[in-house]
């Protein structure tokens, strides 16, 4: 299964003719069909068919593939993790074909079970919030993302450092809600130019 599976990403990465393409993902397919939910080599072809069709861009396509994966999960009791990353990636391609409110939904479940799974201070639940406040600011919900973001920026900070990916992101996504709420006072136009200048330093 795994030698199928390179063939298949050799036959696109070198621009192979679909015919070839076919025949490696026929390949590949029959290596992880028929097998059973709980077999691991099914997941993970389910999961690589599900990250190529995002990268080919074929968004709904992968989106079924998603949905089917996370039923599977949850039917043969796989452990929360695994069900949190395979949610995680769902809520990416909802936002990705513009049904905002089942990302936001489904970022919220995320940051939920990492937070129960993990505590406050684990970068796995950092990054489920920094998702959720994305999700929230993509929906002008900026009270409940500012009030998520002043919440989790000093467990970032601790946990992770000033200068970590994770914690400027949050605290740009955090200054984009402080400006874009046209609820905005001056105190808060300040405060995200000041948040976005420290950020960039």
């Amino acid at each position: 299964a795994e030698q199928a599976k390179i063939l298949v990403a050799e036959a696109e990465e070198n621009n192979l003719s679909d015919k070839v393409k076919t025949e490696r993902f026929e390949r590949w397919y029959a290596c992880s069909v028929g097998r059973p939910e709980t077999d691991e080599i099914r997941g993970v072809a389910m999961n690589v068919l599900g990250n190529g069709l995002i990268s080919a861009k074929h968004y709904e396509d992968a989106l079924t593939v998603q949905e089917a994966e996370l039923s599977m999960l949850r039917r043969v009791g796989a452990p929360e993790h695994s069900i949190l990353v395979a949610q995680t990636n769902l809520s990416t391609t909802y936002a990705r074909i513009g049904r905002h409110e089942q990302a936001l939904q489904m970022s919220r479940d995320v940051y939920s079970g990492e937070l129960k799974l993990y505590g406050e201070e684990h970068g796995r639940t950092v990054v489920a919030a920094c998702n959720y406040a994305t999700s929230l600011v993509g929906l002008e919900r900026f009270e409940e993302a500012k009030s998520l973001l002043r919440k989790m920026i000093p467990v970032a900070q601790r946990i992770l450092g000033d200068s970590h990916d994770h914690t400027l992101s949050m605290r740009s996504i955090y200054a984009n809600a402080l400006y874009q709420d046209t609820c905005a006072t001056l105190d808060d136009l300040s405060e995200a130019v000041t948040t976005f200048e420290d950020t960039a330093r």
